[in-house]
């Protein structure tokens, strides 16, 4: 097999922190740009996106439960709101949380790198101190020692001393650390505008090519004129 044949994915790591909305907006994004996903979503995460969307999220349903989350529909656009949404479109492969011998635990796995969405302090103290308490951990331990791109978005705040330090020593390792904090200048004025700032500032990351927000072009006013 040729090297343009090997399949090298995006790891999107989703933790159980509150913001399953930004994690499904990269996973669209991704998949609208042609790009092949691996997907672990911990064990905590499964509750979380439960609590925020109503949507079980089951290993041996992972597909169809994906679909539901993410609403889309068979080209991999978001479906229309009432219509019902079709199977999971482009490449997609699920490992469980508690699979370390998945894929992504190891370094010889191709993949070109990992965005971790949202991030909890315990999974980037894990991440930082290298813990590997779960396989979202253990990948993201992998990405950093192979030197690929590691994207970690905190969804956290305020934030005490020691995750500071966890987030200063994440630096430190190579990592992007990228806090949920959506932009106003865009003009984003919805919820969903301000998931998608943050989601597209994720993939502005990792070079992913997106159309999530209105970028800044040096014009003050341009994005109230647009509306």
């Amino acid at each position: 097999m040729s090297d343009q044949q090997v399949r090298r994915p995006w790891v999107v790591g989703v933790s159980g922190a509150s913001g399953t909305p930004y994690a499904a907006s990269v996973l669209r994004a991704l998949l609208a740009a042609g790009e092949a996903v691996d997907l672990v979503v911990s064990r905590a995460a499964r509750l979380t996106i439960l609590d925020e969307t109503g949507i079980s999220f089951r290993d041996a349903h992972w597909r169809t439960d994906l679909a539901a989350w993410l609403g889309t529909g068979p080209t991999g656009q978001e479906a229309p709101a009432g219509e019902a949404s079709g199977d999971v479109p482009g490449d997609v492969r699920y490992w469980a949380a508690g699979d370390f011998a998945a894929g992504p635990s190891s370094g010889s796995y191709p993949a070109k790198g990992m965005l971790v969405i949202p991030a909890t302090t315990g999974a980037v103290a894990g991440i930082a101190l290298g813990l590997s308490k779960d396989l979202l951990q253990r990948a993201a331990g992998v990405t950093l020692k192979e030197r690929r791109p590691l994207v970690v978005c905190l969804r956290e705040t305020p934030l005490n001393g020691a995750t500071l330090k966890h987030l200063v020593e994440l630096d430190a390792q190579g990592a992007v650390v990228l806090p949920a904090s959506p932009g106003f200048y865009a003009g984003g004025s919805t919820a969903r505008e301000l998931v998608d700032f943050v989601a597209g500032r994720v993939l502005d990351a990792v070079g992913v090519p997106h159309t999530l927000y209105r970028r800044w072009e040096g014009e003050l006013g341009a994005a109230a004129r647009a509306e």
